[in-house]
């Protein structure tokens, strides 16, 4: 016989599925019936279930005003405001209406809508405080001081988010998360809780779990801070809020999309001391440190840094252009977006997709991108110009031509190494006869993590496949790149252990490995012959004193910089 205990949960089921069926019936009937309303009375009518109301458009009317009025602002476009109202013939419902439009020299249209899309809207208030900080949250040097003390690792930071309310909670991931000097901080809702991880050196790692039940408040919060849309939980969102310290500026980019259990939010850390780089702090050594020296004091041509994303391409350029920043040249840059703010050089940031999503055809066909933005730039006498991206024909065409007319031409683009990036240039479309004359050098480069000099000790568990591997690769290193290595029969690398310097992690901070790879006639004969391929290119590279990046990073390894593992997990022959 069956078990009625088990029967009865599940007869609740099914009764809870049918009563949630007929709510959302009756709710479309009412639905219909207001849309069928609104036409007769030659109303435009809209839905406000799921609709994404911004809260700067709720903003434009008061809570009491919206109450009184049973009127709701669902959109503020600058140019345009849409009111959605229970009964639009109102005559306050009109003067509301040109009230704003006068106000913010806009053009207003009045929708109307059902009593649920008005509950609806209205709780959206509920989410947002009476003062709001748009421009961004007050983490002070005193507050810092105080997690100091407190936050010495991972374990510390979970006990302290059990004593704090939600908004000091998100308050004290953000300090962590500068604590512990993180790139990211990754709050991702799951089925059972809320993870935080931190993106530190390059590396994920669990910070904390929270509640939840708290997925959907600590969403708000952060989506207030960045001014994004609180109801919109569906559709993926993008905003910034700034942190403002005593001796730092801090930017944070916000990335929302929606996930199997709730929202993935993704916060960007980008320290305006970040921008302060000097490119003798870079790690470039010998040869290749004098070939590129060499390169950045010419008038013209073209350098590109080139790796995958997070590979710190965008802190070598602002590196070189930190050295190269000087009263009599002018420098401008065309970025997106614009990551860090340089003194004494012109920056110009491009329009994304996304911003012209809600613009006309003519509006999106204009759009300020890479390619036009360069031959605006042109046209403003600059002697060194860097764009962010080569991302297509259009902008490699206009770039390349630049660097044959007088600029130094600096620019960055995705390749696996230096010598990937004349085949991929080729397959864009460019001609063989200007990339060969253009092109000077290129920077091939991963960011490999630092050991932590207090706790690091001798590696003794290399075993010898990879010792032989190791050997095979630093003894192919020709004479002519200026580096050799005095015995290599008694190789002697590093590892990671932990201590409180490093909040047991192993490592602090990052160093890149690189190649530099120069254009030489040789190369030049190669790309103009046509068929050009990668091996060969860097076949020629290495015979005429290249260092790849492997030998770059096991070189650093020697030297007691990074680990051996370290090194081949970002590149390996």
């Amino acid at each position: 016989m069956d078990d009625p205990k088990k029967a009865k949960p599940f007869a609740d089921d099914v009764t809870q599925k049918l009563s949630s069926k007929l709510s959302d019936l009756a709710t479309k009937e009412k639905e219909a019936e207001v849309e069928k309303k609104a036409t007769a009375l030659g109303l435009s009518y809209i839905n406000l279930d799921k609709f994404p109301i911004s809260q700067e458009a709720l903003k434009l009317i008061s809570e009491e005003q919206a109450e009184a009025l049973q009127t709701i602002c669902f959109l503020f476009t600058g140019e345009e405001i849409r009111l959605a109202s229970l009964n639009p013939n109102n005559p306050q419902v009109s003067n509301l209406a040109k009230e704003l439009g006068d106000i913010h020299h806009a053009r207003v249209k009045v929708y109307m809508i059902s009593e649920n899309s008005l509950t609806i809207a209205a709780k959206i208030y509920d989410k947002i405080p009476t003062i709001i900080h748009l421009e961004g949250i007050n983490i002070t040097e005193e507050a810092l001081a105080k997690f100091d003390e407190k936050l010495t690792n991972f374990d510390s930071l979970q006990n302290l988010v059990k004593e704090t309310s939600l908004t000091e909670a998100i308050n004290l991931v953000i300090a962590a998360g500068l604590k512990f000097l993180a790139s990211d901080i990754h709050i991702e809702t799951e089925e059972n809780d809320v993870k935080v991880r931190f993106r530190i050196d390059g590396a994920l790692y669990n910070a904390l779990a929270m509640p939840k039940e708290a997925s959907e408040k600590i969403g708000s919060r952060i989506k207030l801070l960045a001014g994004l849309k609180l109801n919109t939980g569906n559709k993926p969102q993008d905003g910034r809020f700034s942190i403002t310290l005593t001796n730092d500026k801090v930017d944070v980019r916000v990335s929302i999309i929606p996930s199997a259990y709730g929202e993935s939010i993704v916060m960007r850390i980008l320290r305006a001391s970040g921008a302060g780089l000097q490119f003798d702090e870079l790690g470039l050594k010998g040869k290749a440190y004098n070939d590129l020296s060499k390169q950045m004091t010419k008038p013209n041509g073209m350098l590109i840094a080139t790796g995958p994303t997070g590979s710190g391409k965008t802190t070598t350029l602002y590196a070189i252009l930190n050295k190269l920043n000087r009263p009599e040249t002018k420098i401008i840059t065309l970025e997106d977006p614009i990551e860090y703010k340089l003194a004494g050089i012109i920056q110009s940031q491009v329009e994304s997709k996304s911003s012209t999503d809600n613009k006309s055809e003519n509006e999106k066909n204009t759009r300020y991108t890479f390619a036009r933005g360069l031959r605006a730039i042109l046209r403003q006498d600059p002697d060194i110009v860097m764009v962010g991206e080569i991302r297509d024909l259009e902008t490699a065409d206009v770039a390349i031509n630049a660097a044959l007319t007088g600029h130094l031409m600096l620019s960055s683009m995705h390749t696996n190494s230096a010598a990937a990036t004349i085949p991929r240039l080729l397959a864009m479309g460019v001609q063989s006869f200007l990339l060969a004359p253009a092109l000077d050098a290129i920077i091939g480069q991963r960011l490999v993590r630092r050991l932590c000099p207090y706790c690091k000790v001798e590696d003794d568990t290399i075993d010898n496949a990879t010792t032989t591997e190791i050997l095979n690769t630093l003894s192919s290193i020709v004479p002519e790149s200026g580096h050799s290595i005095s015995d290599i029969n008694n190789l002697k690398f590093f590892k990671a252990t932990g201590c409180d310097k490093c909040h047991n992690l192993g490592y602090k901070g990052r160093v890149g490995i690189y190649e530099i790879f120069m254009m030489t006639p040789e190369i030049e004969k190669l790309i103009l012959g046509g068929n050009v391929s990668e091996y060969e290119i860097e076949k020629l590279a290495i015979k005429n004193g290249m260092i790849t990046m492997l030998q770059d990073g096991l070189l650093k390894a020697l030297e007691g910089l990074t680990s051996v593992p370290e090194v081949f997990s970002k590149v390996r022959d």
